[in-house]
C-alpha cells in the first residue's frame, strides 16, 4: 500500500471515531492536525533499511504541530497513528511530560479510543525501573535479621540514616513486604497511599545496576520484568520524555527506527534533554570508593575473576587522581571561598566558578585525564566480575539469592563510578570548531572547615544534543502541544529541540476553537516604576494588585516571577482579602485545589498566590479562574551556568542573548501562563498584566504577539500612592 494510501485509511479511522463517539463534532483544526499527523507517519521511511534523506542523513518525516488549547489532540493524534501502526505492522510510542499524564491517556484517552475503534489495539504503561520494587532487596531489609542493612543505604550525610531510625527503616520495609504478600500492593511505587521518602525508596528500587535479571531467584516474581512483558505485547506504549531519553539504545522501548514516535508537551522535550545529558561528581566524600571496592573484592572471591582484574589497585588510583583534581580546583577556584570564611569565620560558605569558553586549565586537564583512565578501568573490573557472577550464579543456581544480594551492594554504588567516568570525560571534551562548548563549572562548600567540591558539566544546546541521540534513530515522528511557536513563528522550538533546518520537518499552527475576543479581555496595566526599579515597581504593583483582588467575585490566579515578590504581597494583604488568598506552598497542592474548588462552589470569592510551577499545567476551567493576574513578565535572565555558558557562547558568535534566548523562551512562558485562563468554549475571563513593557517596548509587542487574540485594553498606570 502507498504512503497516500495509508494516510487516507488512518484519517478515515480518526473520522469514523468523531462521528461514532456521543458529544465529539467535527473540529475544523483537529481534523487538520489528525490529517497532518496521518501524512507524516503514512511518508516515515521505517525500519533500518529506511533509506537516506537529502544530505546523505536517514530519511525520516517529522510533524511539528502546535495545537491550542481545546484542540483535541491526543483524539487527532492517537486515532490516525494507531489505525497506521496496525495497517504498517509497526507500534506506537507516545511520550509525554509526566507520569499523571501518562497515567491520564492509558486510564482514560485510550480505553475511550479503544472502544470507537473497530479493530482492537493492546496498550501499557511504561516507566522507569526505579518506580518499581526489587523483592529480593526488600526481603533482605524487611527481614529478621538484615545483616549488614546499610550496604544498601547510601553514605550521605542527607541520606536515610538521617531521615528515619533503624526501627522506623525495619517498619516500613515490613510494610511494603506484608502489602506485597497480601495482594494489597504489586509493587508499583505510584500506586502507594502515600509517595515514599526517597532515601527509604531508593535501597529497595529495583534499579539496573542492582539488578542481575533473569539470574535473580525472584525473576519470575518481578513487577519490574512482568510490566515489561506487558510492554512487550502492546501496541501502544505510553512513557515519559525522561525514560523515552533516558532508554535510548536500550531494549525496554520499541526501536526508534521502526515505531511511530508521539512527543506530547513537546515543549518540555529540550529542557529535559539538558537535564539528562549533563552529570557531576563529588571529588571530596570518597568513602563510597573503598566501600565499592570491598564489596566487589566480597563478590569476585566468590567466583573465578581474570587475574588481571585488581579492584584495590583500581579504587586507589582512581582515590588519588580525584584528590589530585580536588586540590587544583581549590588552588584555582578556591579564593572567593577562602575570603568568605575570613570575612565570617565558622560559618558555611559557597562558591560557583565556571570555566569561560569551556576551557580548563592544563594542569587540571592533564589530572581530569587521569580520573577518566582509572575511573575506565575501575569500571571494566566491576563489569569483569558481573560476568563472572552471572555465569557462576547459572552454573550453582543454588547460590542465587546470596550473590545476587551481593551484586546488589555493589550495584548501590556502582552509578556514582560511572557518574565519575561520565563527568570526567565531558570535562574533557572539546567542541568542534564554531560548535558550542559545554558548560563546565566547580561548587566548592565549606562547612566546619571543611571544603567541599563538585565538579559539573553540561550541553549548553539541548538541540545539538536531541539532533545526535534522538532524532539520528527516529524515523518518523509527530511533536505536539498547545505552545511551541515564541513570538509567532517556529524557529526557536526547532533550535532548541536540534530539527531547525532538519529535511523532512513539517510544522502545523492549529489554532484553538474558542474565540477569544469574545471570551477574554487582555487588560495591559503597568506602573509608573519601570521593573528595573525592583523595589518601587514592587511596591506600587502590589497596591495595583490588591485594589484589582478587592473586586473579584469568583475564582482567581495570581502568577508571581519571584517567591520574595510573592512574600511581600501576602504581608500587604488587608484583612478581608487574607481570607480569601490560598497561597502556593503553605498547604499541599491537592488539598489548597480542593479548598478553592469549594469556595468558589459556594459561590466564595477564591484567589490563589503561585509560582510557575502553578503557571502550567494547572486546569482551572469556568469559573475557577474568571480573573488572571500577571504581576510581572517571567523573564528569566542567563544566571546558571548551563545558561551563562550558552550566553558568552552566543555573544561570541556574533548574537545577542536576550533576543535571541531570553525574549523567544519568556514568550512561550508566557503564552503558558496566558493558557490558564480560558479553558473552555463557555469560558469568560480576563487577564491583567502590570509589566508595562508589553506595550511600550519593542520586545514586549513581540511577546504580545504570541498571546491568544484577547480583546486588548490598555489602563494607565495609577498615580503613586493613590488607592
Amino acid at each position: 500500500m502507498s504512503a497516500p494510501d495509508w494516510a487516507a485509511q488512518a484519517l478515515q479511522q480518526f473520522d469514523a471515531v468523531v462521528a461514532a463517539t456521543p458529544g465529539l463534532r467535527v473540529r475544523e483544526g483537529q481534523r487538520r492536525m489528525a490529517e497532518l499527523v496521518a501524512q507524516t507517519f503514512g511518508q516515515a521511511p521505517l525500519g533500518r533499511d529506511g533509506g537516506e534523506g537529502d544530505g546523505g542523513e536517514p530519511g525520516r518525516a517529522i510533524a511539528v504541530i502546535e495545537a491550542g488549547t481545546g484542540t483535541g489532540k491526543s483524539l487527532a493524534y492517537a486515532a490516525p497513528a494507531i489505525r497506521m501502526a496496525l495497517a504498517r505492522g509497526t507500534r506506537v510510542l507516545i511520550a509525554t511530560a509526566t507520569v499523571a499524564l501518562q497515567e491520564q491517556l492509558v486510564h482514560k484517552d485510550l480505553p475511550a479510543l479503544a472502544a470507537a475503534m473497530p479493530e482492537p489495539f493492546s496498550f501499557a504503561l511504561a516507566k522507569g525501573r526505579a518506580r518499581y520494587v526489587c523483592k529480593l532487596k526488600l526481603e533482605r531489609l524487611a527481614g529478621d535479621d538484615p545483616a549488614e542493612d546499610d550496604a544498601l543505604f547510601p553514605d550521605d550525610p542527607a541520606g536515610a540514616d538521617e531521615t528515619a531510625s533503624a526501627e522506623a527503616r525495619g517498619a516500613f520495609y515490613q510494610r511494603l513486604a506484608d502489602d506485597l504478600a497480601s495482594g494489597r500492593w504489586d509493587g508499583d511505587r505510584d500506586q502507594l497511599a502515600l509517595p515514599p521518602d526517597p532515601a527509604l525508596w531508593a535501597p529497595v528500587a529495583a534499579v539496573a545496576h542492582t539488578c542481575t535479571g533473569r539470574h535473580c531467584p525472584l525473576f519470575a516474581a518481578c513487577t519490574y520484568y512482568e510490566r515489561r512483558k506487558e510492554l512487550v505485547a502492546a501496541q501502544v506504549i505510553v512513557a515519559n520524555h525522561d525514560l523515552l531519553l533516558s532508554s535510548i539504545g536500550a531494549r525496554l522501548l520499541p526501536e526508534l527506527d521502526n515505531c511511530l514516535l508521539i512527543v506530547d508537551e513537546a515543549h518540555h522535550l529540550p529542557k529535559t534533554a539538558l537535564s539528562q545529558f549533563a552529570c557531576e561528581m563529588d571529588l571530596s566524600r570518597l568513602a563510597w570508593l573503598a566501600q565499592l571496592a570491598g564489596r566487589a573484592l566480597r563478590v569476585g572471591a566468590q567466583v573465578q575473576v581474570d587475574d588481571d582484574v585488581d579492584v584495590a589497585a583500581c579504587s586507589t588510583r582512581l582515590r588519588a587522581a580525584l584528590q589530585d583534581a580536588e586540590r587544583l580546583i581549590v588552588d584555582l577556584y578556591g579564593a572567593p571561598l577562602h575570603e568568605a570564611a575570613a570575612r565570617a569565620p565558622g560559618q558555611a560558605a559557597s562558591h560557583r566558578a565556571r570555566a569561560p569558553a569551556g576551557r580548563l586549565p592544563q594542569p587540571l586537564t592533564d589530572a581530569l585525564g587521569q580520573v577518566l583512565h582509572h575511573a575506565g578501568d575501575f569500571l571494566e573490573a566491576l563489569r569483569a566480575i558481573a560476568k563472572a557472577l552471572r555465569e557462576h550464579i547459572r552454573e550453582e543456581p543454588g547460590e542465587a539469592r546470596r550473590l545476587s544480594q551481593l551484586y546488589a551492594q555493589v550495584g548501590q554504588l556502582a552509578p556514582r563510578l560511572e557518574a565519575v567516568h561520565a563527568t570526567a570525560a565531558l570535562l574533557l571534551q572539546e567542541a568542534p570548531e564554531g560548535d558550542a562548548p559545554a558548560a563546565k563549572w566547580f561548587t566548592l562548600s565549606t562547612t566546619g572547615g571543611a571544603v567541599a567540591v563538585r565538579a559539573h558539566a553540561s550541553p549548553v544546546l539541548p538541540g545539538a544534543a536531541l539532533a545526535a541521540h534522538l532524532w539520528s534513530r527516529v524515523r518518523g515522528a509527530v511533536l505536539t502541544s498547545a505552545t511551541l511557536t515564541s513570538c509567532g513563528d517556529f524557529d526557536f522550538f526547532l533550535r532548541e529541540a536540534g530539527l531547525h533546518g532538519k529535511p523532512g520537518v513539517t510544522t502545523l499552527q492549529v489554532a484553538s476553537p474558542f474565540d477569544y475576543a469574545a471570551q477574554g479581555t487582555l487588560v495591559a496595566s503597568g506602573t509608573q516604576a519601570a521593573p528595573r526599579e525592583v523595589a518601587a515597581f514592587t511596591r506600587q504593583m502590589i497596591e495595583a494588585l490588591l485594589a484589582d483582588l478587592a473586586e473579584v467575585a469568583s475564582g482567581a490566579l495570581v502568577l508571581f516571577t519571584s517567591r520574595e515578590q510573592m512574600r511581600l504581597a501576602v504581608e500587604q494583604l488587608p484583612p478581608a482579602l487574607r481570607e480569601r488568598v490560598l497561597v502556593q506552598g503553605r498547604q499541599p497542592r491537592l488539598a489548597l485545589l480542593a479548598r478553592h474548588r469549594e469556595r468558589v462552589a459556594q459561590a466564595q470569592p477564591s484567589i490563589i498566590f503561585g509560582l510557575q510551577s502553578f503557571a502550567e499545567g494547572m486546569d482551572l476551567p469556568g469559573a475557577l479562574c474568571e480573573s488572571l493576574f500577571i504581576t510581572k513578565l517571567p523573564f528569566a535572565p542567563p544566571d546558571e551556568p548551563v545558561d551563562e555558558a550558552r550566553a558568552e557562547w552566543l555573544r561570541a558568535s556574533g548574537g545577542d542573548p536576550f533576543i535571541d534566548l531570553v525574549v523567544p523562551a519568556t514568550a512561550m512562558r508566557l503564552a503558558q501562563w496566558v493558557g490558564r485562563a480560558i479553558r473552555g468554549e463557555d469560558d469568560h475571563a480576563r487577564v491583567i498584566c502590570y509589566d508595562k513593557r508589553l506595550l511600550h517596548t519593542g520586545y514586549g509587542r513581540r511577546l504580545l504577539r504570541g498571546l491568544p487574540a484577547f480583546t486588548l485594553q490598555e489602563r494607565a498606570a495609577r498615580a503613586a500612592g493613590t488607592g
